[in-house]
């Protein structure tokens, strides 16, 4: 992804965390990703457009998301609805190492939320208003606190996300490259297939038999399963695929649809911007156009 910016952090390898705390009005900072994990509080910027992975999205007045380590993210500027000059932005954002919590640590059952939190940071996680409202307060307070006391406190914010109600994952899984477990390995080979065959004739006849069942019983076994039609699961594989391409290649959005599989570019437009919230070619603007981070 040459269009995104390495960040090198000021953490070093003797510091748990930074955190800072900044008021502005004028967004410069690129599209970009880093080693560690981002915790990233953003008050008083509606109307800003975030960009997480493969998900765009326009932000409200208040928001908090959790960015897992490598994964491109940035805030910009929406002309439509933001205008330099305008509100003063407040943002304070927590960045830590990617081990800071040693693995052993977390397969402890105390832990088990706050690894889960952790591994789904890998697709990027917006939080609650009620979730905001509460974290805010502790956040703020977070900058005034240094020492141990200060790890604790980020550990116990931390463990409150994990168990927080109504967070949702942003970015695609294939996006990612995140390898996902559905504890079944009838599901697992037939996603290996359609990873490995995502740009050919992939079809619920042929996925089927693969998983030696019928195509009725397969529908409903891989819909339980996931939560997702094989149609859509299939489609959420060359999307992530299509993401790609539409960054790293100056591919028309024709061939790159066509390339992942997609035989029809209306129903890929279509698609596409069901999933992401924007068109092909509005998500490639956003990665190669005006960039801002708050």
């Amino acid at each position: 992804m040459s269009e995104i910016y390495r960040e090198i952090t000021p953490l070093t390898q003797y510091d748990c965390f930074t955190i800072f705390a900044r008021k502005k009005t004028v967004f410069d900072f690129p599209l970009h990703s880093h080693d560690e994990f981002e915790l990233n509080l953003v008050l008083s910027a509606k109307g800003v457009k975030r960009i997480v992975g493969d998900h765009t999205e326009v932000i409200d007045d208040a928001e908090l998301v959790l960015v897992g380590n490598n994964l491109p993210h940035g805030w910009l500027t929406n002309a439509y609805k933001w205008q330099e000059g305008g509100p003063e932005v407040h943002e304070i954002t927590v960045q830590f190492h990617r081990d800071l919590f040693d693995d052993k640590f977390l397969k402890r059952n105390q832990l088990f939320f706050v690894r889960s939190l952790l591994e789904k940071s890998s697709k990027g996680i917006a939080f609650s208003r009620e979730t905001i409202e509460r974290i805010t307060p502790r956040l703020t307070a977070l900058v005034q606190k240094s020492g141990f006391d200060s790890i604790l406190e980020l550990m116990s914010i931390l463990h409150d996300l994990s168990v927080s109600r109504n967070m949702r994952t942003l970015s695609n899984s294939t996006f990612t490259g995140e390898s996902v477990n559905f504890n079944s390995r009838r599901i697992e080979k037939v996603f290996a297939y359609m990873r490995d065959n995502y740009d050919k004739e992939v079809n619920l006849e042929g996925v089927s038999k693969l998983a030696g069942m019928s195509e009725v019983s397969f529908s409903r076994f891989i819909k339980k399963r996931t939560g997702k039609t094989f149609i859509e699961s299939l489609n959420e594989i060359r999307l992530g695929h299509a993401s790609r391409s539409l960054i790293n290649t100056s591919n028309t959005i024709s061939e790159i649809a066509y390339k992942c599989g997609f035989n029809n570019l209306s129903y890929f437009n279509r698609i596409f911007k069901n999933k992401n919230g924007c068109t092909p070619k509005e998500f490639r603007d956003n990665y190669s156009g005006t960039r801002t981070f708050i």
